[in-house]
Formats: C-alpha cells, structure tokens, sequence
C-alpha cells in the first residue's frame, strides 16, 4: 500500500499530495508517477475505495471533504513499481 511507503519513508507526504492535485485537477489523469520509481491510477484508487468513490459522486461534498476521500483512497491502494 501507498501508506506503507510513506510509512517507511520510500515516499514523502508531498508525492502523496501531488498525485491527489493530479487527479482532482483531471480525474481522468490516469497513472501518476510519485517518489522515486512509483506509479499509481488515482482515478483506479477511488473507484476500488467505497468510501471515496460515493463520496466522489455526492454534490455536497466540498472541496476539503474530497481531497481527504481520495488521499485516503490513494494511501489504501497498492502503487506499482517503475
């Protein structure tokens, strides 16, 4: 999982950040590349994530709200290697 990159500091909290501004830029991005040799489909991450996938979806849903459901999805989802 992404979290267990970060957990052993393969990552960095602003890898994780940049690929959350890429999709909620373009949530048809496809797979991003973070922190040295990682890639990831955030749109793939939200859409495998319950939570963040209906929350996606709901127009009441704010900015801060969104952007907390999708990191969550990308920390759960598993990146693959370059």
């Amino acid at each position: 999982m992404t979290l267990d990159l970060l957990d052993t500091l393969r990552i960095v909290d602003d890898d994780v950040t940049a690929v959350v501004d890429a999709y909620l830029a373009d949530p048809s991005c496809g797979p991003v590349g973070f922190g040295e040799g990682y890639r990831i489909d955030p749109a793939l991450a939200v859409a495998e994530h319950p939570f963040a996938d209906t929350l996606m979806r709901r127009s009441w849903a704010g900015d801060e709200l969104r952007r907390a459901a999708v990191r969550a999805a990308v920390m759960l989802a598993v990146p693959e290697r370059d």
